[in-house]
C-alpha cells in the first residue's frame, strides 16, 4: 500500500544558509495536504484543531497544512501546545535551517523517520520511509514476540524509528532532539459535585461525536456491546436524531461471542444494527492481507474482525466509523487496574514483616505444597515484583522461556531485558501520586498508541473508510485527568464515575457486564478446521527456516501444545503466523 505522507531532505543543503532558500523547489514531498510560504513548507495528515485564531483562519481559508504553517510561524517548536485533535505533520524551515516533525497525543496519526546525518526521510508508514534499507532489527522482532506489537520508537527496520505518541522531533545543524510536547500532569486534588461532573461529561461526549461527524453524510459506529462502543453508538443516534448504523462482529465459539450485548445496546438506542459472524474461512481469506497491510509485524488478533466490521460499513455506504477506544484507558475500565491494587496492598506492609514472610514463599518452601497456602505464597511472590514489570509476570514468551523458543543466533543479538527497560522508561514519564493514574498513562502508550489504535486504523484503511475516536477527544482526556483517582477505581470497582455518569443513558445490562471486545477464537478454530491448521503449520514451518524460532519449538507447538490448550497456545501460534505472513509480504514487494 502506498504511503500517504513522505519526504526526504538533504540536510547539508538545509544547513547551508546559501543553498537553503532555493531547496524548497527541489523537495519531493507526498502528502494529503501541503502548504508553502517564502521560507517554509508543511505537509500534514489528520484533522488538527487550532487554539490560535489566526492559524485557524488560515486553515479554513487555505487548508490544514496552511494553518499548521501559520501556527509554526507564531509558536515555533511550542506549536503542539496550540493544537488539538489528530495530526501528523512535518515542517521544513529554511530560515531556521531545521525540520520539525510531530504527532498528536495518542499517535492517532503516525510518523516514522530515518536520518544518517546527511539526509532526513520520513513517512506515515515504516515500510515507506524513503531510502530505508531492508535490514530487520532483531531486538524489534523480540519486542514483537513480547508485546505482540513493536512499541515506538523502535520499528522492525533497523534504520527507521517511529515518533512516539505526544512527541515531536527537531533536527538542525546541532543534531536531533526528540521531545514530549504533552506533559502527563494529573490533577488529583480537584473536586467537584458529582451532578456537575456528570453533566459536563455527557456534554463532552456529545460534542466530541458531533465534531467527528461534521461533513459526512452517513457515519456509523463499531458496536461490540461493551460500555465504550455502546456509549458512542447511543450518542451518535442522539446527535443525528436518526437510527444511526452500527456494526457488530460475532463468533460461533463458546466464550467469545458478545452479540447478545450488542443487540441490547442496538435495541435500547433504536440503532440500525448490522451483524456479521466471522468464520474460519474468513480467516483463511484474510490473514495474509491483514498481516501484510501493516507497516510492520502486528499481532493484535482483533485486527481481523475489526476489518470485517469496517468492510461491511463501507459497503453499506458509510464514509466514516466512530470507534469507542479510549474509555477504559481514560476512566479506569481494565480489570488489571483492580488486580494490581490487590497486589499493591502488599507494598504497604512494614518492611520487617515482609522480610519475615518472603523466605517462606521461595520455590523450596514446604508451604508451596499445601493447598491454600500455595496461593498465599504466590500472592507474595507476585506482589514483590515492582511495577511495571509486574504487569508482564505471565508474559507468554517469558513463560515459555526465550531459549526454548528462539534460535541461538537471534538470542545472541537481543537484550532479553529490553522490554523491561522500555516499560520502566514509559512508567517513569508519569509522576502521578496514584497507582491508577500511572497505570492509565502507561496504557496510553502500550494499549492505545501502539496496539488498539493501529488495529483500528489498519482495519479502516484496508476497508477504505475514515475513523475517529470521540472518547479520545482532548476535552474528554483533559476532563479525565482532573477526576479524583477514586472516581476511576473505587476500591475494586472499575470506571465508577463513567458508569454512574451514564446510568439512565446506557442499559443497565451494559453497565454491569464485563467487556471482552472483538477477541478472536483462533486457537480453538485452528484445532477444528484442517485448512486453518495447515495455514498455521505452513507459516510456522516457514518461519523456522528464517533463523528466528527453533524448529523443535514450532513442531511441538503445532503437534502437541496447540491441541492440548488451544486458548493458551493459540495466541503464540497467531503471533508467529502473523509474523511469517508479514515477512512474506515484504519479500513479495521487493523489486
Amino acid at each position: 500500500m502506498k504511503d500517504k505522507l513522505s519526504g526526504q531532505i538533504e540536510l547539508a543543503r538545509l544547513f547551508d544558509p546559501q543553498s537553503a532558500p532555493g531547496m524548497l523547489d527541489t523537495l519531493a514531498w507526498r502528502g494529503a495536504r501541503t502548504a508553502r510560504d517564502e521560507s517554509g513548507l508543511c505537509v500534514s495528515l489528520g484533522s488538527p484543531r487550532f487554539a490560535d485564531s489566526e492559524a485557524g483562519a488560515a486553515a479554513r481559508a487555505s487548508g490544514t497544512a496552511a494553518g499548521l504553517l501559520q501556527a509554526w510561524r507564531r509558536h515555533g517548536r511550542e506549536v503542539c501546545s496550540h493544537l488539538r485533535g489528530a495530526y501528523a505533520f512535518a515542517v521544513v524551515d529554511t530560515s531556521l535551517g531545521g525540520v520539525f516533525l510531530a504527532v498528536d497525543r495518542f499517535a492517532i496519526e503516525t510518523l516514522c523517520y530515518r536520518t544518517d546525518g546527511r539526509t532526513l526521510a520520513f513517512s506515515d508508514r515504516a515500510d515507506c520511509v524513503p531510502g530505508r534499507g531492508d535490514d530487520l532489527d532483531s531486538q524489534a522482532i523480540f519486542d514483537y514476540l513480547y508485546f505482540h506489537m513493536i512499541p515506538a520508537p523502535r520499528t522492525i527496520f533497523r534504520e527507521v524509528r517511529r515518533l512516539p505518541a505526544a512527541h515531536s522531533l527537531f533536527i538542525d545543524r546541532r543534531g536531533v532532539r526528540e521531545n514530549r510536547h504533552w506533559p502527563l500532569r494529573f490533577n488529583e486534588r480537584h473536586r467537584q459535585p458529582f451532578p456537575i461532573a456528570r453533566d459536563a461529561f455527557r456534554h463532552l461526549i456529545r460534542d466530541a461525536v458531533a465534531t467527528e461527524i461534521e461533513g459526512h453524510r452517513r457515519v456509523g459506529a463499531f458496536l461490540s456491546g461493551g460500555t465504550d462502543s455502546s456509549t458512542v453508538a447511543g450518542m451518535l443516534c442522539q446527535v443525528t436524531g436518526t437510527a444511526a448504523p452500527v456494526y457488530s462482529i460475532g463468533f460461533d465459539a463458546e466464550g467469545y461471542d458478545e452479540m447478545a450485548y450488542a443487540r441490547i445496546a442496538a435495541k435500547h438506542f433504536a440503532c440500525e444494527h448490522h451483524e456479521y459472524y466471522v468464520t474460519p474461512n474468513d480467516l483463511l481469506d484474510s490473514i495474509p492481507a491483514v498481516a501484510q497491510h501493516h507497516d510492520q509485524p502486528f499481532g493484535n488478533s482483533s485486527a481481523l474482525p475489526a476489518y470485517y466490521c469496517a468492510k461491511i460499513a463501507q459497503t453499506d455506504g458509510c464514509s466514516k466509523l466512530l470507534a469507542g477506544d479510549g474509555g477504559d484507558e481514560l476512566f479506569g475500565g481494565n480489570s488489571r487496574y483492580a488486580t494490581q491494587r490487590v497486589f499493591e496492598f502488599y507494598q504497604t506492609l512494614p518492611g520487617g514483616l515482609r522480610r519475615m514472610i518472603e523466605p517462606m514463599c521461595v520455590d523450596a518452601s514446604p508451604l508451596r505444597r499445601i493447598p491454600g497456602l500455595r496461593q498465599a505464597t504466590g500472592y507474595v511472590r507476585h506482589s514483590r515484583v515492582p511495577m511495571p514489570d509486574r504487569l508482564q509476570t505471565f508474559n507468554l514468551i517469558m513463560q515459555l522461556n526465550p531459549a526454548n523458543v528462539l534460535t541461538p543466533e537471534l538470542l545472541a543479538q537481543i537484550d532479553l531485558a529490553g522490554p523491561s527497560k522500555h516499560m520502566q522508561e514509559t512508567w517513569n514519564e508519569c509522576q502521578a501520586p496514584s497507582l491508577i493514574n500511572r497505570m492509565l498513562a502507561f496504557d496510553w502508550r502500550y494499549t492505545l498508541a501502539d496496539s488498539d489504535l493501529p488495529k483500528v486504523r489498519g482495519a479502516t484503511q484496508m476497508a477504505g473508510i475514515d475513523v475517529a475516536y470521540p472518547l479520545l477527544s482532548d476535552g474528554l482526556t483533559d476532563f479525565s485527568m482532573a477526576l479524583p483517582p477514586n472516581w476511576k477505581l473505587r476500591r475494586f470497582k472499575l470506571r465508577w464515575f463513567f458508569k454512574e455518569a451514564l446510568r439512565g443513558f446506557l442499559p443497565d445490562d451494559i453497565i454491569t457486564k464485563k467487556k471482552k471486545g472483538f477477541g478472536l477464537p483462533f486457537g480453538v478454530w485452528a484445532t477444528r478446521n484442517p485448512a486453518l491448521m495447515r495455514l498455521a503449520a505452513d507459516s510456522l514451518n516457514s518461519l523456522a527456516t528464517r533463523g528466528i524460532v527453533r524448529r523443535d519449538f514450532t513442531d511441538t507447538l503445532i503437534a502437541r501444545h496447540l491441541p492440548e490448550h488451544p486458548g493458551y497456545y493459540g495466541e503464540m501460534v497467531w503471533i508467529l503466523t502473523m509474523l511469517e505472513q508479514w515477512l512474506r509480504g515484504q519479500t513479495a514487494h521487493r523489486p
